[in-house]
């Protein structure tokens, strides 16, 4: 796997137009103007319908823009064909929302082993050790052979977390993954992404470049560095945890609730 230097630039758009995943005509983000430079942490937050979850595809290269310009690693999404960006689109990891789109039929090693035998042609056995590795990481061992559907809910997306992490992503893209979780998941995926962005013991200390999308942002107010919020089909970017307590757009207000933002208020300063 190639290194990515901390300076670089992992992903780039230039005034992208995001289309709605199930629906290519319409239109749910315009002019989104962003790049995320390599072992970054952004949190991007906005409500129920605004693109959120479409951003984050189109950021992987999984779903076709409307118009604008994204690249990713320095190359030219709108330049690949189908085997074209393969080796670009395996350095980014990404965890679906509702559950991470687990295979059911599957065990969770077999989950993980998949992408792995997939990509590197590969018996299941072959891929043993590195499913192994991934799973004592993330607290799963005991759950290697049980099948998604038979564990708790609250486990299924540290599953596809888990299986986002096998083939080692520089980028990882996480569709609000702490829906749903009670206050000792929460800490788990907080505390372990915070690990992933300094650079985890597994990954050689190599830090990874995070972007979590989310219709809560408190729960992220300590971890991440870098803010946006999707609020009527615009992208506006915030700046750092400090920025959240400037006031902003109604959405920025619903997102952390009044209390919060007066605690952020009270941290900072009233602004001027």
């Amino acid at each position: 796997m190639s290194g990515v230097e901390m300076s670089s630039s992992v992903l780039e758009m230039e005034d992208v137009a995001v289309a709605a995943a199930p629906a290519p005509d319409v239109v749910l983000l315009e002019g989104v103007n962003w790049t995320v430079r390599a072992g970054e942490y952004w949190v991007v937050g906005g409500l129920p319908g605004t693109g959120k979850t479409s951003l984050l595809l189109t950021a992987a290269g999984l779903l076709h823009l409307v118009r604008g310009s994204h690249r990713l690693f320095g190359q030219n999404t709108a330049a690949w064909g189908e085997e074209d960006g393969v080796l670009e689109r395996l350095r980014v990891g990404l965890v679906f929302a509702d559950e991470g789109r687990l295979f059911n039929q599957l065990s969770v090693a077999e989950n993980l082993a998949l992408p792995i035998c997939y990509h590197r042609n590969c018996l299941a056995a072959e891929a043993q050790e590195q499913v192994q590795a991934v799973l004592e990481i993330t607290g799963l061992s005991a759950l290697a052979h049980s099948k998604p559907g038979s564990i708790h809910r609250t486990f299924r997306p540290r599953v596809a977390l888990a299986r986002a992490l096998v083939l080692q992503p520089e980028l990882l893209l996480l569709d609000d993954p702490l829906r749903g979780m009670d206050s000792r998941q929460t800490r788990w995926w907080l505390e372990f992404l915070s690990r992933l962005s300094a650079g985890h013991e597994w990954l050689n200390r190599r830090p990874v470049t995070l972007v979590v999308v989310t219709d809560d942002l408190r729960p992220w107010l300590e971890h991440g560095r870098n803010f946006a919020l999707l609020d009527e089909r615009r992208w506006i970017a915030l700046g750092g945890p400090a920025a959240l307590g400037a006031g902003g757009p109604a959405a920025l207000r619903e997102l952390l609730a009044d209390g919060m933002a007066r605690a952020f208020e009270s941290l900072w300063g009233t602004p001027a």
